[in-house]
């Protein structure tokens, strides 16, 4: 399925646009830490929950359950919330 990674993230990947798999979210972030070693800590933590700075979108809707279900023909978002004051 087709992956967009954030620009923070970039350095990992080197394109925006990646191909992972996985029956659920947490699988792929599994897939994509195998292909990209080390961008799985970068979103989520070690009790595997989301880091608070990133946000996951499957098909343009928010989600965030790790757990969450997806089908090979879904599009994944990875998002860095952006802060400041």
């Amino acid at each position: 399925m087709k992956v967009l990674i954030p620009t923070p993230l970039l350095s990992y990947t080197k394109v925006p646009e990646i191909e992972a798999s996985g029956a659920t979210l947490m699988e792929l972030l599994a897939d994509l830490d195998r292909q990209y070693p080390g961008l799985r800590f970068r979103v989520i933590d070690e009790q595997n929950a989301m880091r608070p700075h990133m946000r996951f979108f499957v098909n343009g809707e928010q989600t965030f359950n790790i757990r969450q279900s997806l089908r090979p023909t879904d599009s994944v978002q990875l998002v860095q919330a952006l802060s400041g004051g």
